[in-house]
């Protein structure tokens, strides 16, 4: 009888993610944070409890970080993670040699619960779905109820496991190449923090004081907010001046909408969305009506598609795919530098965020932000609950005047700002977040990659005694590490 493959046990990254593992580093993590904040203190030994009740039913979510030879792929890691206290800057690097080789990592901080997740594995909408299972056993666990899938959810335990499914292969079409333009934009430029820390600033808006501006305007939350910021970034960095370069913000466009995905793996595709001042005399509302409709043209279903073939078809080259990993690496970091000049910062917005009933009472709000860098030094992104959304701005600069003349900008306009960050921020209300004892980090993450490199060498000698033996006793299939490696 023929030994039936088991399932699962690696797969290929997606279109979006192979980019990550390659540019990802100490100084740009490329590690984002989603969070949750609880009404009642977080108990940490039950938290580690619901993780753990949840991992099985996440299996696509336990991976680790291989190396073939052409590509980066995922393998199962069936270590268990561990929840930990906060105590370092949000979005640190993911070491994916440490941690246990998880690619996220989970930590709590008063009464809230944080998610932190390196890009490559999933996109911030898979990662709600991770944090909002997880808060749901917590509160499960801590109310004292039994099991985590009950008996009227949609599909049995065993069919619960998050899909990884690469959406872009699935949708994408055979369409005439488009050329996109790298037309360097305005830079943002400041004194940077010490190499380590970050700055997180947070606005709390109401939603609905938000919608009457915009209907004012007569356009989308997204919109307005696009156009405040460049707005902002125009009047405090080049003063309402005339300008050679482009003030561009760097879009992320979640695609299940337009595609019917239930992915969880990365799926969005990135617009750049701008404007060039030449008239000083300009009017926000001009400026507003200018970007509404570059937004309308670039979120067309048909300029998505052609996003998707542009980058999937480059992908397929075979040309391209023959390239080893190591060459792959250099080429990649070169154009990516070359398209970091791009756009001046990043905006994303995560839209509403949603809650059975039973749990709303249990949870206060949501926060999402996005790891930067010196090269990244400054991104903004957005999530709503119950009404209220929480604008976040994280930074490697040291003082906070774009922040602040963005939401001077909403208050000119009737919204009811309040803010509230971390130490770095100097904002009023700081202890929502640890303070971090300043520890020197050597130049260049010296020190981390001497750790990985005894970690590996530790670790080298019994792995290659134990793939020889499995290959002898048939435990392991030659032609499937060759599929896992060359990716055939």
């Amino acid at each position: 009888m023929k030994k039936e493959k088991p399932q699962g046990q690696w797969r290929r990254l997606d279109n979006a993610a192979k980019i990550f593992p390659v540019i990802a580093s100490e100084t740009m993590s490329q590690v984002f944070r989603v969070s949750v904040t609880l009404k009642e203190p977080v108990k940490p030994e039950i938290l580690q409890q619901a993780l753990e009740d949840i991992l099985p039913h996440i299996r696509n979510f336990r991976v680790k970080l291989r190396s073939g030879i052409f590509w980066y792929y995922f393998e199962e890691n069936k270590k268990i993670p561990q929840v930990q206290r906060e105590s370092t800057y949000p979005c640190k690097y993911i070491d994916p040699h440490g941690n246990r080789k998880f690619l996220f990592r989970v930590t709590y901080y008063k009464r809230r619960i944080n998610l932190e997740v390196f890009h490559a594995l999933m996109d911030g909408l898979g990662a709600v779905s991770v944090l909002k299972d997880l808060t749901k056993r917590y509160l499960q666990l801590v109310r004292g109820e039994d099991g985590f899938w009950k008996e009227d959810d949609e599909k049995k335990p065993e069919e619960q496991v998050f899909t990884a499914k690469d959406s872009y292969l699935e949708n994408y079409r055979d369409l005439p190449r488009r050329k996109y333009s790298s037309r360097p934009a305005y830079q943002l430029e400041g004194n940077y923090l010490p190499l380590g820390t970050g700055q997180v600033l947070h606005g709390y808006i109401q939603v609905e004081e938000l919608k009457q501006v915009c209907r004012r305007h007569g356009v989308s939350i997204t919109k307005y907010l696009a156009a405040a910021l460049i707005w902002s970034i125009w009047q405090e960095y080049l003063k309402g001046k005339p300008w050679g370069q482009p003030v561009v913000l760097n879009l992320p466009i979640n695609l299940r909408a337009f595609f019917e995905s239930d992915t969880m793996a990365n799926f969005f595709a990135v617009t750049m969305i701008g404007y060039l001042f030449k008239n000083p005399d300009i009017r926000f509302e001009a400026l507003l009506a200018r970007i509404s409709h570059q937004m309308d043209e670039k979120t067309d279903k048909k300029r998505l598609e052609e996003n998707i073939s542009y980058n999937v078809s480059r992908e397929k080259e075979w040309y391209l795919r023959m390239i080893p990993l190591l060459l792959k690496r250099l080429a990649v970091n070169f154009v990516f530098r070359l398209k970091d000049q791009a756009y001046t910062m990043t905006l994303s917005n995560l839209g509403v965020i949603q809650v059975a009933p039973e749990e709303k009472e249990d949870i206060e709000r949501f926060h999402i932000m996005i790891g930067v860098s010196r090269r990244q030094p400054l991104k903004c992104t957005v999530c709503s609950y119950e009404g209220e959304m929480v604008i976040t701005f994280t930074s490697v600069f040291s003082d906070s005047h774009l922040q602040r003349r963005f939401f001077d900008k909403l208050r000119e306009d009737g919204i009811k700002v309040r803010m509230e960050g971390n130490e770095p921020s100097s904002a009023r209300k700081r202890d929502m977040y640890p303070r971090i004892r300043r520890v020197l980090i050597l130049q260049k993450g010296g020190e981390a990659k001497a750790s990985r490199m005894v970690k590996q060498v530790e670790k080298t000698g019994g792995q290659v005694a134990k793939g020889i033996k499995g290959y002898l006793n048939g435990s392991r299939d030659w032609k499937e590490e060759l599929r896992r490696r060359f990716h055939i």
